[in-house]
């Protein structure tokens, strides 16, 4: 027996596969996977068939065409293509996860591409898909041009590939904005945006704070907040978080502790209208090292880039640390006290002048 690639053409009516798949069987051929692809022509068929050593190209072809199959392509395929198509796609994509570099051989892997290109114009209107050429816009930046000279292209095949190249985009994009930040102890912790897939580690960080450091951040209370609360401070609608992580080998460690990479500190900046609000949460045997200081000035920046007017933070009167790390930004800094309750507003002359402007 030999493994092949089917793929041919058949009208979208109730009945017209079964006729494709009786005339296969007719020659003993073995379906053992198949994909359907929607385009406007007709559903497109994708077989990966077992078929006896006897049958060549031209018979599966005459096979094909007398089960009423059109615009028909047969080629040998490998054992890897026993591998089903979303196997394969989850494998590439976990491939640039660890090299976005590799782009183009993972869009060559997942299509069968005869040539990939990288290209520094963008798609624009001519993007799209043409029968046996593709172009993709990088999200980064340029296009990719794909070429097939057989099968042409689906939109299916397409849609896929975009996908690819925008994951591609932003793991690019997350390593991009990682940072190491080397502490004036000399520890080294490195700072890059949350996502909710850190959630885990996060929930870590809040049970590895003490029940002080706890109330400090959340002012009303010294629990762990809900996981649904730290998935919206993890991805916020408007804003970020950003993360802190470092190895911890040489931190103090709680009994059972293993020394691996894990959360130390979360900054969060969540807008609202012109102006956003600060938080901080550093685990204990973190403070007192810069790590809030950094996280803060990184905070400021991100405001002023995206054009906020003012940062707004909620301190307990008795928060020393807290309050002195925000003087030492320098900057114009109202405080309003009520009760226990200090609030801070730290206006960003960068913000107000490009929303004036």
């Amino acid at each position: 027996m030999t493994l092949w690639r089917i793929r041919a053409t058949v009208d979208d009516r109730p009945g017209y596969l079964s006729v494709l798949t009786a005339s296969l069987a007719l020659r003993g051929v073995n379906i053992l996977a198949v994909q359907v692809h929607t385009t406007e022509r007709g559903a497109v068929d994708d077989f990966l068939v077992d078929a006896p050593d006897t049958l060549d190209e031209a018979g599966l072809v005459a096979a094909v065409r007398r089960g009423r199959g059109r615009d028909c392509w047969v080629a040998r395929s490998e054992a890897r293509g026993l591998a089903d198509q979303p196997t394969r796609a989850l494998g590439l994509a976990t491939r640039l996860v660890r090299d976005p570099d590799a782009t183009g051989e993972a869009l060559r892997a997942l299509l069968g591409a005869d040539a990939v290109t990288w290209r520094p114009a963008s798609a624009g209107c001519g993007g799209g898909l043409a029968d046996t050429t593709m172009l993709l816009d990088d999200p980064a930046g340029g296009s990719y041009a794909l070429r097939r000279a057989v099968p042409g292209f689906t939109p299916a095949e397409y849609a896929r590939a975009q996908a690819l190249v925008e994951l591609s985009a932003a793991v690019a994009r997350r390593a991009a904005e990682q940072v190491t930040l080397v502490l004036p102890d000399g520890a080294e912790a490195t700072v890059r945006p949350a996502t909710v897939d850190d959630l885990p580690g996060v929930v870590e960080l809040h049970e590895g704070c003490s029940p002080h450091s706890r109330h400090r951040r959340y002012l009303g209370g010294a629990g762990t907040p809900t996981p649904a609360r730290l998935r919206r401070l993890l991805e916020p609608a408007r804003g970020v978080t950003l993360l802190a992580t470092a190895g911890d080998a040489g931190a103090t460690q709680p009994a059972g502790g293993t020394g691996a990479e894990s959360v130390v500190a979360m900054a969060n900046l969540l807008a609202e209208g012109d102006e956003a609000e600060v938080a901080l949460l550093v685990r204990d045997d973190w403070q007192r090292r810069g790590l809030g200081s950094a996280l803060l000035r990184r905070l400021v920046r991100h405001a002023e880039q995206a054009g906020y007017a003012a940062l707004v933070l909620h301190v307990h009167a008795e928060n020393a640390p807290m309050l002195r790390t925000v003087r030492r930004l320098g900057r114009p800094t109202p405080t309003e006290r009520d009760g226990a309750l200090v609030t801070l507003t730290v206006a960003l002359v960068e913000g107000a002048s490009a929303r004036q402007g």
